[in-house]
């Protein structure tokens, strides 16, 4: 704003010169009338020329150009910043997708610590039962089997976790300690997906980027068709010199002048017509691409929308299966007490088990 705002108001500079100067005159001035020679005058000298000068400008009509830069400029700050804050809403998403993502590995471990534990007793109790003769090798191997596989899935648990870890220091810039559980955002949505898409199309700050980048653009075709428009200046000067007159010693001299300067362009080369229709080919390029980003915003607001209401669907649905999990597995587990169920189905109920609730954890998140 303040390079452009330059262009209404004055310039004022000081001139200053000073050096020697060798000078050798000769100057005829007449006829000798006893000879009739011509008569010349000479004159060597040293001098020691030395003034300064006073210059003041100010720009009276420059067609526009100005006060169009000065538009410019100010629709570039605005677009300059609602990119910062672009920047920092990207930046706030990330920092909340770390920290919900540290929760949900974090839960995921502790799930597979947890059935780990359980398919440990499960293995105990089967090889007691083999013991007596009640199962099988088949079954004590399918219970070890159970528990190396969650074992394994233990480790790679436990990596996703490190990653996210990794993830949030880099983003947040300390380590995870106590997280809280996310609040619930319910409130501060809006209440349909038609009410989201109009409220992203007005505020964000991708469109409002694009959009004040496009009236720079156009500010920049004004400034451009100025080129050809004439401009008024007045200047005033006040110089004052000393040893100036052909650099005789002694002599000085002052001045002062003020005079209105127009200059109406007629040809230039050309080069202002094609600034204007590059200026003008730029302007349909912000123009498409403000339409791009209300466009891009409108495909990310659905999106980000369904996968919301596919959330809350799915942990209602996710709640049931846990519940239900739950029940099936206390009934395989008493009915494999008396012989109507075998040690898989034990092992593939604590399974199931363990899947609803790792799913109900990730529909959280």
């Amino acid at each position: 704003m303040p390079k452009a705002l330059a262009g209404k108001r004055p310039r004022v500079n000081i001139q200053a010169s000073a050096g020697p100067l060798y000078g050798n005159l000769r100057l005829p001035f007449g006829r000798n009338a006893m000879t009739g020679q011509r008569q010349v005058l000479r004159e060597e000298y040293t001098g020691y020329p030395r003034g300064a000068a006073l210059n003041v400008s100010q720009s009276i009509f420059d067609a526009g150009r100005t006060t169009n830069s000065v538009r410019q400029a100010e629709s570039s700050v605005f677009a300059a910043r609602a990119t910062m804050r672009l920047t920092e809403q990207a930046t706030l998403q990330n920092g909340a997708t770390a920290y919900m993502n540290v929760l949900r590995d974090t839960a995921v471990v502790n799930l597979r610590k947890n059935n780990i534990a359980v398919l440990e007793q499960q293995l105990k109790q089967t090889r007691d039962r083999f013991q007596v003769g009640e199962v099988t090798r088949t079954d004590v191997a399918q219970a070890e089997a159970s528990v190396a596989q969650a074992r394994s899935e233990l480790y790679a648990a436990q990596a996703q976790l490190k990653n996210s870890v990794a993830t949030y220091r880099q983003i947040i810039g300390v380590e995870p300690t106590h997280l809280e559980p996310g609040r619930s955002l319910e409130r501060l949505l809006p209440r349909s997906l038609q009410q989201a898409i109009e409220i992203a199309l007005v505020e964000h700050p991708g469109v409002i980027a694009a959009l004040h980048q496009a009236d720079s653009v156009e500010s920049a075709v004004k400034v451009a068709e100025s080129a050809l428009a004439p401009t008024l200046s007045v200047n005033a000067q006040v110089s004052q010199q000393w040893d100036s007159f052909l650099g005789v010693p002694g002599s000085r001299q002052f001045s002062a002048a003020a005079f209105a300067q127009l200059n109406v362009p007629l040809y230039q080369g050309g080069s202002e017509y094609a600034s204007i229709r590059q200026a003008k080919e730029q302007l349909s390029q912000a123009r498409l691409n403000a339409d791009l980003q209300r466009d891009s915003v409108r495909a990310s607001m659905v999106s980000s929308y369904g996968l919301l209401e596919t959330a809350r669907a799915s942990i209602i649905s996710s709640r049931a299966a846990v519940k239900a999990a739950e029940t099936a597995l206390t009934g395989v587990r008493e009915e494999a007490k008396v012989g109507q169920r075998t040690t898989l189905d034990v092992l593939n109920a604590t399974q199931s088990l363990l899947n609803a609730r790792v799913s109900l954890v990730t529909c959280h998140r």
